[in-house]
């Protein structure tokens, strides 16, 4: 029974640093998140092909209805989040990691601009979009991971960071968090 209790305390903390722990963070405080945010436990390797200054970050698209609203937002989850060496300095890691969280915004922003057009508030149409929206979410930073080699490929960074912030750009519209449907509706 110890033992069991042990796992699930270790398996708790190493998903959640709840000894250091930060709520999670919403876009609009973005430029304020450095390293020191990154506060997850250290459980894993202690390189990333062969580079010691690597980090991951969590990040996701939360939605909460109320009556004839939804509120849908990104989140950074500091506690969650990891960087190996936390003396490190490196601007073009931060970038990227940061850039994760900007992903995750625009596919919130996308979400909440096709929940928008919706001739009336549809619980079960906005969680299709919502789902859409994760799932679309999770491929563009799998690739946006694998097409940069994790910051590695600065051209490529380049190229992502002008797109994700055009398209950002394109979509501000959508940054409030809240939409509310006509109550008549």
């Amino acid at each position: 029974m110890i033992l069991f209790t042990l796992i699930i305390g270790f398996a708790i903390l190493s998903h959640t640093n709840y000894l250091n722990y930060e709520k999670p963070l919403t876009f609009d405080q973005y430029d304020q998140i450095t390293f020191e945010n990154f506060r997850g436990l250290e459980f894993f390797k202690k390189s990333l092909y062969g580079n010691e200054q690597f980090a991951y970050v969590v990040v996701s698209i939360d939605s909460k209805f109320e009556n004839n609203s939804v509120t849908v937002q990104s989140l950074f989850y500091p506690s969650r989040s990891f960087v190996y060496n936390q003396n490190t300095n490196s601007k073009e890691l931060l970038t990227h990691e940061k850039y994760h969280i900007k992903i995750a915004e625009l596919f919130s922003r996308k979400a909440k601009k096709k929940i928008s057009e919706l001739p009336s508030f549809d619980k079960k149409s906005i969680n299709e979009i919502l789902k859409q929206a994760k799932l679309d979410e999770r491929k563009y930073q799998k690739e946006y991971d694998y097409n940069t080699f994790h910051s590695y490929v600065l051209s490529e960074q380049k190229k992502y960071e002008k797109e994700i912030d055009s398209l950002l750009d394109l979509l501000t519209n959508y940054k409030k968090p809240k939409i509310q449907f006509d109550a008549k509706n």
